[in-house]
């Protein structure tokens, strides 16, 4: 049964599967996971796509879920991009598949990407430029922008600081210069069919991603990641007027809970015309959704 948007509350646009329901936890990925619980607190959990699933569908939400293809950039094992589509197809009341590839894999990611959209139906690519260790905007990735573009599918790429490796000698060899949002605005130029999601409050670049977002008519913003209460008045200021119709509400589950973002949320300066549109309404559009139906 397809996602019913009159009858969910929202529409969670930045979520992970951390684990794959096959198999044991990766030494890699647990060993960054503990530098990231230091730095968000709490111990978040390490779901399945059917656990994301059935977690949304508790909350009366959907959700765009997916994992990060990082092997070659972190040595973590990546969740399988099929079988995050396969799930989520099987769950497609609540979630809708996006995969993600490492760009570094050349013309055999090309080749993946075309099989992923074509036999499996994601509905986009994630992309973790620190993590995967990429200039976004390297004329070398072109390629993979291109067939994403030609399927009509959106490019979700991260911005801003990360909690991965947070902490961790030299910060676990994460490079933060590569999720400057400038690069993307590259991207958005070169490729100005292709929607494109700038992932975070771009700490500490954010009126760079703010003035990009209202430059480029294909580039919107995720506001996951971050409890709202830390969101700079700047972010607030345009979420209300020249950006409300292109924020999108991201939780970046499971290291931040819907239930927290929306509470949060909440209690910020948001006008109350806007709040649907963030929460929901933002995404439908941007997703294709219509008459209760994806």
């Amino acid at each position: 049964m397809p996602i019913d948007v009159d009858k969910i509350v929202a529409i969670d646009v930045h979520t992970h599967a951390e684990r794959s329901s096959h198999g044991d936890e990766d030494e890699v990925a647990l060993e960054y996971l503990a530098a990231a619980k230091k730095y968000f607190g709490g111990e978040p959990p390490r779901p399945t796509t059917q656990e994301v699933a059935d977690y949304y569908r508790s909350l009366n939400m959907a959700a765009i879920v997916f994992t990060v293809d990082d092997e070659s950039g972190m040595g973590r094992k990546r969740v399988p991009n099929e079988e995050v589509a396969e799930l989520a197809h099987k769950n497609d009341d609540v979630l809708i598949p996006f995969a993600s590839v490492d760009p570094h894999r050349g013309k055999m990611g090309v080749r993946e990407a075309k099989h992923l959209i074509e036999e499996h139906k994601v509905r986009g690519f994630k992309f973790h430029p620190n993590t995967q260790a990429f200039w976004p905007n390297d004329r070398t990735f072109y390629p993979l922008y291109e067939v994403i573009a030609e399927a009509g599918l959106i490019a979700l790429f991260h911005s801003g600081t990360t909690g991965i490796g947070a902490g961790m000698p030299g910060g676990g060899g994460v490079r933060l210069k590569y999720s400057n949002p400038m690069c993307i605005d590259d991207v958005a130029a070169d490729f100005p069919d292709l929607d494109i999601i700038l992932a975070h409050p771009s700490f500490p670049w954010q009126d760079e991603a703010l003035a990009i977002a209202v430059h480029k008519p294909n580039v919107y913003i995720d506001l996951s990641g971050w409890s709202p209460k830390y969101f700079p008045q700047n972010l607030i200021q345009y979420t209300n007027t020249l950006l409300k119709n292109k924020m999108l509400f991201g939780s970046d589950y499971p290291l931040i809970t819907p239930e927290r973002w929306i509470a949060d949320f909440e209690k910020i300066g948001i006008k109350d015309e806007v709040r649907p549109l963030v929460l929901k309404e933002n995404a439908v559009k941007l997703l294709g959704l219509k008459g209760g139906a994806a």
